[in-house]
């Protein structure tokens, strides 16, 4: 079984990503299981405080060390094996890859950030840090969400058919995926691509190479000339 663990302030922010489509077919099938560790339950004051002003002056708050790190050792704890990961602009880019990596993982814990960021010596005591994009969130629970789903649906027997997760873009050298097209035949004076009703399978696969690959090389071209 797939075993994720989250660090955050707001457990509540997973209840309803959790409880539907594919991520709690999974759970439900007994496929993955996802608990979250409260930050707040390391406080170590009576106020049970998780932030402070930084040193330095400047805007904003920053996490405090201790309540973090006492997460992060209770992850520990209760899976020894766990890599830790933490969600932070400054990590390198989230891929498919990555996805991949960690579903092999005999655990993976997503840590969520808050304010403006980490004390800075929490690093040393996760593995990896990792960001999602070059913007910016409220918190690291959307990053985590979107780093769990895209893990879940790539165990074997979450996904109705195997070849999806198989097939979806970027899992071949960051090839996107082609068009795709159902039915009415005809929208609105639009059309569905000859070569797909034509039955010939041989024509149809290499339709949809080349238009993976035009994707692709658009995107590439469109992302280096912003």
């Amino acid at each position: 079984m797939f075993y994720a663990q989250i660090l955050t302030l707001f457990p509540e922010f997973f209840d309803s990503p959790l409880a539907c489509s594919i991520p709690k077919r999974a759970i439900e099938a007994n496929i993955a299981n996802v608990e979250c560790i409260q930050i707040r339950d390391f406080a170590t004051d009576k106020h049970r405080s998780v932030d402070d002003n930084p040193y330095g002056g400047g805007p904003g708050m920053l996490m405090k060390p201790e309540p973090v790190v006492g997460a992060i050792r209770e992850a520990r704890r209760r899976d020894p094996n766990t890599h830790v990961v933490m969600l932070t602009p400054s990590g390198t880019a989230f891929t498919q890859d990555k996805a991949l990596e960690y579903i092999k993982k005999p655990g993976i814990t997503l840590l969520c950030g808050r304010y403006e960021g980490f004390d800075e010596r929490i690093v040393d005591d996760v593995d990896e840090e990792l960001s999602v994009g070059d913007y910016v969130l409220s918190g690291g629970e959307p990053a985590a969400m979107c780093v769990l789903d895209s893990m879940i649906r790539l165990l074997p027997g979450v996904l109705g058919s195997a070849e999806s997760a198989v097939l979806d873009s970027f899992t071949e050298a960051g090839i996107l995926d082609w068009p795709h097209y159902t039915r009415p035949e005809v929208f609105e004076g639009k059309r569905v691509p000859d070569v797909l009703l034509s039955g010939n399978h041989a024509k149809i696969e290499l339709w949809r190479r080349e238009q993976a690959l035009e994707r692709s090389l658009y995107r590439k071209k469109k992302t280096s000339s912003d």
